[in-house]
C-alpha cells in the first residue's frame, strides 16, 4: 500500500462488510490488564472509505494472538485497535496515545505508507518496535530506523518480480506499459518498464485519465506497437476499463495489473469473458490451498471458521506480523526494546513468508506472487520466479 489513499478491493469486500460492525465496537481482544499481560497495537483505517483493505490483516493479527492466548501462556497478549482511518494526523495523535497511555510493548501497522511516515519518529522516539503488515512504499526502508519492520516487500521488489515473470515465463519481447498518472500507478508502471528493458525487451508506455471512460488513443497505440504483454500500474476499476476496451478492440496478448487490481472488481469492470487469464502481481499470499507450505492451509481453514470468509489480500501479512511480536514474548521479552531486539534476530517460517528482517527492517527475502483470472475468481500461480503461465 504505498498511497495515503488506498484502493478498495472487491476480493476483501465481503470480509469487511462481516467484520466491520465488530471492528466498529470492540477495540480489544483478550486479557485482563493485569502484571501478566502486555498490550501490543494495531493500526490502520478500520472505518473509513479504504477499510476494506485493512480489516482482513488486522483479522489475521486478531486470530494470531487468540490463538496463542488459548494456549493459556505465562503472559498473555491484548490486542488493542487504533482506527486511523488512513490519516496521518490522526494516526499521530493515536500514536501518542498508545505509547503515553496504553503503553504499548509493540504495534502491528501502520497499515498505509503515508501513516507509517508519520507515525514511525514518534515509536523510534519512545523505542517501541513496530511490524507492517501492508505498508509498501520504497522510501520507509531508507529512513535509518531501528524499530521499523514489515512483512511485505516494497514497490521496487514488485517491480522487479513482475518484470522478471514477464521475461522469462510469459516471454514477453515486447512489453506495453500503462498508468493512470499518478503516484503509486505511474512509479509501478515506469519501474516495470525500465526493469523489463534492462531484461531485453522493447518497451513502449503510455497514460490514461483515471477520471476518463474513453481509452481509445492508448488502444490504438497499443495495438499499433503489437506487445505480447501490456502491464496497467493503478487501481482495478481503470484496470477493468482498459482491459475491456483492449480486448474489445482485438488485442490478443497477454494483460497484467499489480495489487491495486488484485480485486473481484477488475473482473466486474472488464466483464468475465474479457477478463480471463489477465495476470495480477503482489507482495502479498492470498494461498487458501496452501501451495507455498502447509500452514498456507491451515491458516487459510482457521480464517475461514473465525470470519466465515476467505483469506484475502494482507490478511497472512496481518497475522504473520504479529507472530512475529507474539514469538519474542513466547521466548519472555515483554519490554519494548527486549521485543525489538529479539526481531533481529527471529528466522522463522510464517503462514506466508519467512519472518527474517534485514537490519534495516525489511524482509530479508521480498517474494512476489503471481495470480490469474479464472472464471471470477484470482488463484495464486506461485512465486514471480517460478509461475507459469497456464
Amino acid at each position: 500500500m504505498r498511497r495515503n489513499k488506498m484502493r478498495i478491493t472487491g476480493a476483501v469486500a465481503v470480509s469487511a462488510a462481516l467484520a466491520l460492525s465488530a471492528v466498529a465496537c470492540s477495540d480489544d481482544d483478550g486479557g485482563s490488564g493485569s502484571g501478566n499481560e502486555v498490550t501490543i497495537g494495531f493500526m490502520g483505517d478500520l472505518t473509513g472509505e479504504n477499510s476494506g483493505l485493512v480489516i482482513p490483516p488486522k483479522q489475521g493479527a486478531q486470530l494470531a494472538v487468540e490463538q496463542y492466548n488459548a494456549t493459556n501462556p505465562k503472559v498473555k497478549i491484548k490486542l488493542k485497535t487504533y482506527d486511523s482511518q488512513g490519516k496521518p494526523e490522526q494516526a499521530t495523535t493515536l500514536a501518542q496515545g498508545a505509547v503515553k497511555n496504553d503503553k504499548i510493548v509493540a504495534l502491528v501497522g501502520p497499515a498505509f505508507s503515508g501513516e507509517s511516515q508519520s507515525v514511525a519518529p514518534i515509536l523510534e522516539e519512545a523505542k517501541i518496535p513496530s511490524v507492517s503488515p501492508s505498508a509498501t512504499n520504497i522510501t520507509l526502508g531508507e529512513k535509518g530506523w531501528k524499530y521499523w519492520h514489515r512483512v511485505v516487500a516494497d514497490d521496487a521488489a514488485q517491480s522487479e518480480g513482475a518484470a522478471n515473470f514477464l521475461v522469462n515465463s510469459v516471454k514477453a519481447k515486447k512489453i506495453f506499459t500503462v498508468s493512470d498518472n499518478q503516484d503509486y500507478g505511474k512509479g509501478l508502471a515506469d519501474a516495470i518498464a525500465k526493469a523489463a528493458g534492462s531484461k531485453g525487451a522493447q518497451t513502449q508506455t503510455d497514460a490514461v485519465d483515471d477520471k476518463a471512460t474513453d481509452y481509445s488513443s492508448t488502444v490504438n497505440k497499443i495495438n499499433q506497437f503489437k506487445p505480447d504483454a501490456v502491464y496497467f500500474g493503478g487501481y482495478y476499476a481503470v484496470a477493468g476499463r482498459l482491459f475491456k476496451q483492449l480486448r474489445e478492440a482485438g488485442y490478443k496478448g497477454k494483460m497484467m495489473s499489480g495489487d491495486g487490481s488484485l480485486a473481484t472488481g477488475l473482473i466486474e469492470g472488464a466483464g468475465k469473458e474479457n477478463a480471463q487469464g489477465a495476470l495480477l502481481s503482489c507482495g502479498c499470499l492470498i494461498d487458501a490451498e496452501g501451495k507455498t507450505n502447509p500452514k498456507a492451509k491451515k491458516f487459510a481453514d482457521d480464517y475461514k471458521a473465525k470470519y466465515n470468509s476467505e483469506v484475502a489480500i494482507y490478511s497472512t501479512e496481518g497475522f504473520d506480523a504479529a507472530t512475529a511480536i507474539i514469538e519474542a514474548v513466547k521466548a519472555g521479552k515483554t519490554e519494548p526494546e527486549d521485543i525489538n531486539t529479539y526481531l533481529k534476530t527471529e528466522d522463522i517460517q510464517g503462514v506466508g513468508k519467512q519472518i527474517k528482517f534485514a537490519d534495516n527492517g525489511e524482509l530479508a527475502v521480498n517474494d512476489i506472487f503471481i495470480y490469474e483470472v479464472k472464471d471470477d475468481k484470482l488463484p495464486l500461480l506461485g512465486n514471480s520466479n517460478e509461475a507459469k503461465v497456464s
